[in-house]
């Protein structure tokens, strides 16, 4: 086989390997990974193959986060291999590789996910001690045939080195497959010939770059079929179709009417999609308003609110006083990805197998089918859940042929599974010298993130808000009385999880209140957030450094700079971003400038990639107008007609990252949170107009 970029990109290959992985590291454990003639397995993660190519199994989904990438470097780092000989391959569904920090965070016991941005914070270790008892193995192998010191010999570029001496590490591999590994191998120290931290070249890119990168819709099968689909509204049900209407269409192999969806199978997915629109099938659905904010209205003003969080007395430091109020609203937002959902299914020799793109692999065994999970096309968490995969499988079943279901891109939107939106009422009580005595919020939101897991097990909607459903609503300030109460609202349309959601939406409404305390205060608004951080150092630099960088001119009446900050997914950044209100009357983002301490970076490349795409993607956000609603779904528009912010609206971002030894923050989520707060400070800033809603609306602002 030709050893060329594309081959270690997916790691095929044969080859006497080693896999090593110190987690599951017993001496006659089986390996997950697949294994070729003469390879041999000790656990789940590396393999080190004849040739020199060392693979490494990821967990993760790639979604563009790049963590195919961020993973792979950190094993060849702590390995000591070449980058150049790395290779990637998806783990196969086996328990080993569950996500540690999901389950520490209260989602279901062996979940393997890629959501919130836990790639990293859940695999560094685990990857960083599984390399090192590979290296240890490598070292000793090399150790015994010079016999010498393994003390006195180190691993770089591929190699172990002792002196002149070289081996690589595919001449050793079978010799140390056979030692016992270490209990405790150590890992490495000191920055001598280190990949950690480097901007490497992203294992994806070449792939993307070219058009050879599969992506779900790309899938192709001897003797497949192709569909389309319309799906019920939530709640509804089939009430009728034309079928004289597609009886002299050519190429209509089969139509499937259930009472949840129809669809058309056909020689191509254009003769489909073409035979559904002529047989126009009808459902019924639920009667929605065109706007589900007095939903919410009704949820924050009922009596059902929980107490999330308390610290202090709220209620005894604001008694006799009149506290600052204020209400901030999110509307529910799609995803607004490219990528239509699909899904290809087949009966196979061993059973029935599926082959979409998802963030949750292990859900997908549903109907008892194999699934091979696909990379998504769309990066903000669509792809956790596929309305797809079910109608594929179900239609190969019936006819005995692979069958490939792709949605248009309208019934892809009409079922986006959308972040759920937030109301929240805002109460501060300003203290001695500016600084805050007193903070409350009560919102009414709802479960999303809950509320698709709890599907994916086949659970009704959740009646209590998980862990995840209102993390990054407690203030990241030393305020000494803090209260914060929520309310689930019922709402008619489906929620589900969205990339930096729901801290996207408490940022917004944290860090435009705290901006409203400064100038109620008469305070400089960073003087008067530092003033508050005494006890988040990190943020404070984070906000400190992004001023530095963006000559912040204080901010003022006339100024056109606004700043906000976040702590989330272990990570914290800061934000200047430069804003104004066109002629046009449409908000104009004209520089970004953020400053970031995720604490030990992995690669500084994909740091600076994640944080500008998060501040663009939540720019899109901010400014494409929130959906309109019928029978319970968002309404289908065009991509072109949704003024999606274009390369000539893109505003000039600068990213700093602040050198951390702390232990590695995420990333993919953590660029979308300042982004809304802090140009709504810059537009109030140059307009004195307070934008309190999601999506921005300079005519209704305040």
């Amino acid at each position: 086989m030709k050893l060329d970029r594309r081959t270690l990109l997916i790691g095929g290959g044969a080859g006497v390997g080693l896999i090593v992985a110190v987690s599951l590291w017993p001496r006659r454990w089986r390996s997950e990974l697949p294994v070729g003639k003469g390879e041999q397995a000790f656990g789940s993660f590396i393999k080190v193959a004849r040739a020199g190519k060392v693979t490494v199994a990821v967990p993760q989904v790639e979604t563009g986060q790049g963590i195919w990438t961020a993973l792979a470097q950190i094993v060849a780092d702590e390995l000591g291999a070449a980058w150049e000989t790395v290779a990637v391959e998806p783990a196969p569904l086996a328990k080993a590789y569950a996500n540690p920090v999901a389950m520490e965070e209260g989602w279901p016991r062996g979940i393997r996910i890629t959501a919130n941005s836990t790639s990293v914070r859940a695999f560094e270790q685990p990857l960083r001690e599984a390399a090192a008892t590979a290296r240890a193995m490598l070292v000793g192998a090399a150790a015994d045939r010079w016999t010498v010191d393994p003390a006195a010999c180190d691993t770089a570029d591929g190699f172990v080195i002792c002196g002149v001496r070289t081996v690589t590490f595919g001449e050793l591999a079978e010799e140390a497959a056979d030692r016992t590994p270490p209990a405790r191998p150590p890992l490495r120290t000191g920055g001598k010939s280190r990949l950690i931290g480097q901007p490497l070249q992203r294992l994806d890119g070449p792939a993307k770059a070219d058009g050879s990168w599969r992506f779900a819709p790309d899938v192709r099968l001897p003797g497949m079929l192709f569909a389309s689909a319309r799906i019920a509204p939530p709640g509804g049900r089939l009430k009728s179709y034309s079928r004289e209407a597609i009886a002299a269409l050519p190429g209509i192999r089969h139509v499937a009417a259930r009472d949840g969806w129809f669809a058309v199978v056909a020689d191509s997915w254009w003769a489909a999609e073409r035979a559904v629109k002529a047989a126009d099938p009808v459902f019924s659905g639920r009667k929605m308003a065109p706007d589900p904010r007095p939903l919410f209205n009704e949820a924050l003003a009922s009596g059902d609110a929980e107490e999330w969080f308390s610290r202090g007395d709220y209620a005894a430091a604001v008694r006799g006083s009149r506290p600052l109020t204020a209400t901030y609203y999110v509307a529910p937002s799609l995803h607004l990805g490219l990528e239509p959902a699909a899904a290809t299914a087949r009966i196979g020799a061993d059973g029935a197998e599926v082959w979409a793109a998802t963030l949750v692999p292990g859900f997908g065994k549903a109907g008892g089918a194999t699934l091979y999970p696909m990379a998504p096309g769309e990066p903000a968490g669509q792809a956790m859940e596929s309305p797809a995969a079910p109608i594929a499988l179900e239609l190969t079943r019936a006819l005995g042929r692979p069958v490939q279901v792709v949605l248009s891109q309208s019934v892809s939107q009409n079922h986006d599974h959308v972040a759920p939106g937030a109301l929240a009422r805002m109460t501060a009580l300003p203290g001695a010298g500016g600084i805050t005595a007193a903070w409350a919020m009560r919102v009414a939101t709802a479960d999303g993130f809950g509320g698709a897991l709890a599907r994916m097990a086949g659970k009704g909607p959740p009646d209590k808000f998980g862990r995840s459903g209102l993390d990054g609503s407690v203030p990241p300030y030393s305020i000494p009385n803090v209260r914060v109460e929520a309310a689930m609202a019922k709402l008619p349309f489906v929620a589900g999880y969205m990339r930096g959601s729901p801290q996207r939406e408490f940022a917004f409404f944290t860090e435009s209140f705290v901006d409203e305390l400064a100038h109620a205060a008469g305070m400089e608004p960073l003087a008067f957030r530092m003033s508050m951080l005494g006890g988040n150092g990190r943020l404070a630099r984070c906000l400190q450094a992004a001023a530095r960088l963006a000559q912040w001119d204080g901010g003022g009446p006339g100024s056109t700079m606004g700043i906000a900050g976040a702590s989330a997914f272990g990570s914290h950044i800061g934000l200047v971003a430069m804003a104004s209100i066109g002629d046009d009357q449409r908000v104009k983002v004209h520089r970004l400038v953020a400053a970031v301490d995720c604490g030990r970076v992995v690669n500084s490349g994909l740091v600076e990639q994640q944080v500008s795409a998060g501040l663009i993607w939540a720019l899109g956000q901010a400014t494409v107008a929130a959906p309109e609603w019928v029978a319970g779904m968002p309404r289908a528009r065009p991509i072109g007609a949704m003024a999606l912010p274009r390369i000539s609206d893109a505003p000039e971002v600068v990213v700093e990252i602040i050198p951390s030894s702390d232990a590695p923050g995420g990333i993919s989520g953590v660029g979308c949170l300042p982004l809304a707060p802090a140009v709504a400070n810059a537009i109030h800033a140059g307009s004195g107009k307070r934008m309190r809603s999601l999506p921005f609306d300079p005519m209704a602002a305040a």
